[in-house]
């Protein structure tokens, strides 16, 4: 079963704002801000809902910059991120129940603490390259497979 995702990422300048995942899928990995899509919500609607949630910021314009198909090794479950990039925001990134929203220099993005496959598409979105993929993971999250175009 495929399920929709958001995933928004901010870039202001020579840096990206990530955030901690506090609990839940993915805890204790830095992270773009977003999640599930709600029956009747547009993807950009659930992209900016969600980026307020978990960092208490208000993004205006968020362009889509890539759609990667997740999978897992020996399970049917399909997960559709849809990327997003904003540059332009209001408010103040803040700690919510979700995530600790941080700061980190584009060249000092802490990829060893994130999902195995960000170093693989993170550097195309940083050049603001679109891109499609998909990766699929062993059962403790590694990369055994992917494709990136």
């Amino acid at each position: 079963m495929k399920k929709i995702m958001t995933l928004c990422i901010i870039q202001k300048d020579n840096k990206v704002l990530l955030g901690l995942k506090k609990r839940g899928f993915g805890m204790g990995n830095w992270n773009g801000f977003g999640g599930k899509v709600n029956d009747g919500e547009s993807i950009e609607s659930a992209t900016k809902r969600e980026l307020f949630e978990e960092a208490g910021i208000t993004v205006n314009n968020i362009e889509r910059v890539g759609v990667i198909d997740f999978s897992w090794k020996d399970k049917e479950d399909i997960l559709e991120v849809n990327i997003f990039k904003a540059v332009d925001f209001t408010g103040l990134p803040k700690e919510s129940e979700e995530m600790k929203p941080q700061w980190f220099l584009v060249n000092n993005i802490p990829y060893e603490k994130m999902w195995s496959d960000d170093k693989y598409w993170m550097p195309m979105f940083l050049e603001n390259k679109k891109f499609k993929g998909n990766f699929i993971f062993d059962e403790k999250n590694n990369v055994i497979n992917y494709q990136l175009h």
